[in-house]
């Protein structure tokens, strides 16, 4: 089957066929959380992104390697390299030491991704464990001529860089309007140009999180992080770095400059970038008091909730909008995706017990529908497209089921394996009721399947109706055949 890879490449900002720098070796580098605090559903939503794209990759015979770092250190208040450091400011709140801090988040941050089924990633690389990676990136731009000391901190020179290259080649803004749009230095500044950051920051006296650097006992800036890390495990120049919308502007536009300026090549082939949350129109924010975290959403313990949704059926939700696109959360649309994602599951369930004929031919065109399965997934990893065509194959299930279509064994086979293929292994879903709980259902539902075949057999009727009306009230569908009764959840 053909497969032509296009994806959205946001410093060309365009389509593209993705060709490897060195196929089938695939580099990816999506910047991880800051583990100061809860990881939120906009970082969830970006990892789950890549999470569907690394499965693809995998899928399609690319060997990948993906790196996705801890921000452990380093990352300030502000990006204008003011206020404080987000882990000591943390830490002096719970009075506990930043790597407490650290390590609660980051086992948080590992938790919610299981839930979310996500594969982990190659490397996972902590900003703290490569302090002299950046040390030493530091001294090459500075050895280069795009870098400056001033009282121990090291800045980046931008207006030095902009001379041969071009800053804002990720984002397409104008020099004049960022320049226009960052305020004057103010006289106790110590950098040369409004635009300059920080690459290694001074440690003031009361900083715990430091180390020794040439220039003074400090810490890192935040953006050198990524470079250095990047580079150490995938080269100078690799294949996708990728990331949330809101670090395109400053962070990623910083990550280019350094290394271009240490490196002389451009990092990332491809650059990618998810859409923002909103809710109920009006985007998350800790600010506007409309945001809540994973764990809130899966408990359903919010004002703007009205009940929780396992994380698989946020998963599907998540996946129904393209990683590009805006993603609105509303109980209405939460609700629909949980109706879709407990509907995909019953299809597939319904597998394992049905009877194929021996039909010459079906009534379903499956390798059509496959086809544009990977069409939907070639085109920039378009999952709400997908996710339509496994519903075309969702209804001939169920047809199937109710003896309203023929199926053929090989046909059940076909079947079966695309929805392996693109249901478990590229969308990432699985039925979150299977376990011992279901093992337990299904002897439940035998005692009353039991139950009703001997009122019928006593001509009992009136009982037999009964409980297949109570069922189906409680979400759960009877259908007799001359195999006996079938059970599934409507």
């Amino acid at each position: 089957m053909e497969n032509h890879l296009v994806l959205y490449n946001t410093l060309t900002r365009k389509k593209e066929k993705f060709e490897p720098l060195n196929a089938p070796f695939v580099g990816m580098y999506v910047c991880g959380p800051t583990v100061y605090s809860d990881v939120h559903l906009g970082n969830c939503r970006t990892f789950i992104s890549f999470d569907l794209i690394f499965r693809y990759l995998l899928h399609l015979g690319f060997k990948v390697r993906y790196v996705r770092n801890i921000t452990d250190a380093g990352h300030l208040e502000g990006d204008r390299d003011e206020g404080d450091d987000k882990f000591a400011k943390k830490a002096k709140l719970e009075q506990l030491e930043p790597m407490e801090i650290v390590q609660k988040y980051t086992l948080g941050f590992h938790d919610v991704l299981r839930l979310f089924n996500t594969l982990p990633p190659s490397i996972e690389p902590t900003a703290t464990g490569h302090i002299s990676e950046q040390i030493e990136m530091v001294k090459e731009i500075i050895a280069n001529g795009f870098a400056y000391e001033a009282n121990g901190t090291v800045y980046f020179d931008v207006e030095k860089y902009v001379k041969n290259h071009d800053y804002t080649v990720l984002t397409n803004r104008k020099l004049e309007d960022l320049l226009n749009n960052t305020r004057e230095l103010g006289g106790q500044d110590e950098k040369r140009g409004r635009l300059d950051f920080a690459l290694w920051i001074k440690a003031k006296p009361e900083h715990i999180m430091r180390w020794p650097s040439p220039w003074s006992v400090g810490f890192p800036g935040w953006h050198i992080e990524c470079s250095a890390m990047s580079s150490k495990y995938l080269g100078a120049q690799f294949d996708i770095h990728g990331g949330g919308m809101d670090l395109a502007a400053t962070h990623h536009t910083n990550e280019i400059a350094q290394s271009e300026a240490c490196n002389h090549v451009h990092p990332a082939k491809y650059w990618m970038h998810t859409n923002m949350l909103t809710v109920n129109g009006a985007r998350m924010s800790k600010s506007a008091g409309n945001g809540f975290l994973p764990h809130q959403l899966f408990t359903g313990e919010h004002a703007l909730l009205n009940r929780g949704y396992s994380p698989m059926a946020v998963r599907f939700f998540m996946m129904q909008a393209h990683y590009r696109s805006t993603l609105d959360f509303s109980n209405d649309a939460l609700d629909a995706a949980d109706k879709g994602y407990r509907r995909l599951m019953t299809a597939i369930s319904l597998l394992d017990k049905l009877k194929p004929e021996n039909a010459d031919k079906s009534d379903f065109d499956i390798q059509g529908v496959k086809q544009r399965c990977y069409d939907a997934m070639n085109d920039d990893f378009n999952s709400p497209v997908l996710i339509a065509e496994l519903f075309e194959v969702v209804r001939f299930i169920n047809a199937a089921y109710d003896g309203k279509a023929k199926l053929s064994a090989e046909l059940l086979s076909e079947i079966k394996a695309l929805m392996k293929s693109f249901v478990h292994d590229i969308l990432g879903l699985h039925d979150d009721s299977t376990g011992s709980d279901a093992g337990n259902m299904d002897e439940l539902m035998q005692i009353i399947i039991n139950i009703r075949n001997e009122a019928k057999s006593n001509k009992d009727f009136t009982t037999s109706d009964r409980i297949r009306e109570k069922l189906s009230a409680a979400g759960i569908q009877l259908k007799d055949s001359k195999d006996g009764t079938l059970w599934n959840k409507i």
